[in-house]
């Protein structure tokens, strides 16, 4: 098992690689006019992002394929754990490229994402359900009872897993938003991965770290560059991976908090709406709703920061 002073420098490999991969893949997605379409109905300060490069999750695959490939012991469970980041990756990616090519702000259509979010899901859920005996005993936090979900197991993670995907998703709305709460989260897995000595996940994690410190340096306010669906739907996928395969799916609604409030506001927005005609908030996902209540874009974002932060350190009080 690999300390923490290797896992250091697993995350360093990761973050000079999107370092280095910024100055070459921003002007030439410049160049290829691969700009973001910005929604009409979204905030009237975010028209001014129209055009902005996107689909700069590439570089973070990249990083963390290469970094995750050469910096681990190749074993099945990297390999799923791959899978699954580059696979949403893939599916955002394709998302992207229709957006671009069409000029409009919708890509695929939902049914097409979710066949495709569903197979990877399938495939994701069936290889823990047989590969691990204990995947199926879910561990509730801050308590020693253990959910034994059997064969629901199956059925339950594919919802867990496209649910977390398009949370993330939800998040990148704001410059450095899922980026920086990514960060935060796929730390607390290397420390929880390390803790019980599960190598795969304390390498990917701590490569996605990397990977995510550098795309702050382009992201962060005034980006740059966006991820776009290319970046969010991978980070989602990794988050999937770092819980699946360390069995603690449970911890995920806690540590990554924002996620689900994020996913949460939206079907609370669009129950209300088509319920009784009235809004919650002023606009979902949420951090549009701080938005329109007056708080600057940075504001949020390191508002939701810090709460990333408490939440994960309520996550280590839960583990340890």
């Amino acid at each position: 098992m690999l300390g923490i002073r290797e896992l250091t420098f697993t995350a360093m490999i990761g973050f000079l690689i999107v370092i280095i991969l910024g100055p070459i893949f921003i002007p030439m997605l410049a160049r290829f006019k691969f700009g973001q379409t910005v929604r009409d109905e979204g905030p009237q300060s975010h028209l001014a992002k129209n055009g902005t490069p996107t689909m700069g999750g590439v570089m973070m695959i990249v990083a963390i394929l290469i970094t995750g490939l050469t910096r681990a012991t190749i074993s099945k469970g990297l390999i799923v754990g791959l899978i699954c980041i580059v696979g949403f990756g893939f599916v955002g990616f394709l998302d992207d490229f229709i957006k671009i090519k069409m000029k409009r702000s919708l890509g695929l259509k939902a049914y097409q994402k979710i066949i495709l979010q569903f197979a990877l899901a399938l495939y994701i859920a069936y290889y823990q359900y047989s590969a691990s005996p204990s995947a199926t005993q879910l561990v509730i936090p801050f308590t020693n009872h253990i959910i034994n979900l059997g064969i629901w197991y199956i059925p339950f993670m594919m919802i867990f897993i496209i649910g977390t995907v398009n949370a993330v998703n939800l998040t990148d709305g704001l410059d450095g938003l899922a980026s920086g709460v990514t960060l935060i989260v796929s730390c607390f897995f290397v420390l929880f991965a390390v803790s019980i000595s599960n190598s795969d996940v304390a390498i990917l994690a701590a490569a996605t770290a990397g990977a995510c410190l550098g795309f702050l340096g382009f992201n962060a306010y005034p980006a740059r560059i966006f991820m776009g669906d290319t970046g969010s739907m991978a980070l989602g996928g990794a988050v999937v991976a770092f819980a699946i395969l360390t069995n603690s799916v449970l911890l995920i609604p806690l540590v990554g908090g924002i996620y689900f409030a994020e996913a949460i506001s939206v079907i609370l927005q669009v129950a209300s709406f088509k319920l009784t005609g009235k809004r919650i908030f002023k606009m979902a996902p949420i951090h549009h709703h701080f938005e329109q209540c007056g708080w600057p874009e940075t504001k949020v974002v390191f508002t939701f920061w810090i709460v990333t932060i408490v939440l994960a350190w309520i996550g280590i009080i839960a583990i340890f």
